[in-house]
């Protein structure tokens, strides 16, 4: 069945296009009897305004593309979840595509969003970018973006994250503080940003508590959302280092990674060995030993970062200067019987 139209509508009632359309958005120069007749024929034809004609007039899609590294990751569904309750009470629909942790298929999402005519982007970086032409073109587009949790410090917009490097490092002086000395850490990808700084503030702690940095005990996770990482590390660290006597693994699923081969292998966690991870997932709450870590409060970061990027699209709409914005939220640490 084709589509209602406003001039099938005017036909039908023998009356203007101009009217109908008036009719339907409420216009007061257009009578009660007028209004109730176009209203009553457009329900039962089942007339739906032309959406690519609205935007070409108004100039907005009232839409926004988000591109995450992964769905599978519990921190991003809260994310999701802020991102949404903000686009709901704009009435904006919100594109939502998965770069997989790949840079070549984040550039083509870049493209298709832009192609798409969306009115703003969001998005988390995936752990391969390193090159940032692709969000130059967002801004040639006089397109607001904003970037969450895996940003780019050098690229000019509007960013909203956690001080990675403080978590971490206030995470490892809890383990010291408990008495623990051979701190292992699992660490993320060399590429993004969180994980370098998780790193940075492991290494520091370390060094502001007067224990000595060594380097084997860091262990990479190349895919730090992967349980299969911290199970073979946890492997690995404990045949090269049986002295270690905690691990501070750099997402949650790796920690849990590292707790299922313990409890497999009979390691007693905390007895022998601590185990600390990052995010506050649902699971480091029913796994068994419960998992401390850092609380990351994902869907204020979603929410926060919705509401920048619809301040953005305002300003740009009103032509008034956009001031970009660096916001980092809190965190906290949760401790569990692991530590």
């Amino acid at each position: 069945m084709k589509d209602t139209t406003l001039k099938q509508i005017a036909t039908e009632l023998g009356i203007s296009i101009t009217t109908v359309s008036k009719a339907l958005k409420n216009y007061p120069d257009v009578s009660p009897k007028t209004k109730k007749a176009v209203v009553d024929l457009a329900t039962t034809l089942h007339y739906t305004p032309n959406s690519f004609a609205v935007n070409l007039r108004t100039k907005e899609s009232k839409t926004i593309g988000l591109i995450i590294p992964t769905v599978m990751h519990d921190f991003f569904s809260h994310v999701i979840e802020g991102i949404l309750e903000e686009a709901e009470k704009r009435n904006y629909l919100v594109i939502i595509l998965q770069s997989n942790e790949k840079y070549e298929l984040e550039k083509k999402q870049i493209e298709l969003l832009l192609s798409k005519r969306v009115d703003g982007i969001l998005m988390s970086l995936s752990n391969e970018t390193g090159e940032f032409d692709h969000l130059k073109s967002v801004h040639a587009h006089d397109t607001p973006l904003v970037l969450f949790d895996k940003i780019a410090k050098i690229v000019k917009c509007s960013k909203v994250s956690i001080n990675d490097k403080k978590a971490a490092y206030d995470a490892v002086c809890y383990l010291i503080k408990k008495g623990y000395k051979k701190i292992a850490h699992f660490r993320g990808s060399y590429m993004p940003q969180n994980s370098i700084d998780r790193f940075l503030g492991y290494k520091k702690a370390l060094e502001d508590n007067n224990i000595i940095y060594d380097s084997s005990l860091v262990f990479l996770c190349d895919n730090n959302t992967d349980l299969e990482d911290g199970y073979e590390n946890a492997k690995k660290a404990i045949a090269e280092h049986p002295e270690i006597d905690a691990i501070f693994a750099v997402t949650d699923l790796v920690a849990i990674g590292i707790i299922k081969y313990f409890n497999e292998v009979g390691i007693e966690i905390p007895k022998q060995v601590a185990v600390f991870g990052f995010s506050n997932w649902f699971m480091s709450s029913i796994i068994t030993p419960k998992l401390s870590t850092i609380d990351q409060p994902a869907f204020e970061i979603g929410k926060k970062s919705a509401s920048i990027l619809f301040d953005e699209i305002s300003l740009k709409k009103s032509k008034e200067p956009i001031t970009f914005q660096v916001i980092e939220l809190e965190t906290s640490i949760i401790e569990r019987e692991s530590t």
